[in-house]
């Protein structure tokens, strides 16, 4: 078996890249946890649950999101306008991925508290 060497690779030829280039931004994972959450979501439900965003910042990243078909958009025509959104069979091969994040901060998370409150951290933190 061969050693890789890193001056003969580039992180854009990766899987990796590919996968972060869909998902990176400060509200992506989040919209995309929101929809594998409650499946089925109207814009302004998805911009009360998540609450700290703007309304021009989720509709550009629902615009996105839909470009990169990981969300689905269903506009009905009436009026008032209602517009829902959903994951795509694309956004939904991501799910395991986010399952296992939410496992890991659940565990890690959990793991942190009871390290805070430990004697131990208690007065290592007093120092």
């Amino acid at each position: 078996m061969s050693e890789r060497c890193i001056s003969q690779e580039c992180l854009n030829d990766t899987g990796f890249s590919y996968t972060l280039s869909l998902i990176n931004g400060k509200y992506k994972m989040i919209i995309l946890y929101t929809l594998m959450e409650f499946q089925v979501v109207r814009f302004n439900e998805m911009k009360k649950y998540i609450g700290s965003i703007s309304y021009k910042t989720l509709s550009s990243t629902l615009k996105e999101l839909e470009a990169d078909q990981l969300v689905h958009r269903e506009e009905y025509p009436q009026i008032p306008p209602k517009v829902e959104y959903s994951l795509t069979e694309r956004g939904k091969s991501l799910m395991p991925l986010l399952d296992e994040m939410c496992d890991w901060g659940e565990k890690n998370r959990l793991l942190a508290m009871l390290t805070r409150n430990s004697p131990v951290c208690g007065l290592a933190c007093a120092l």
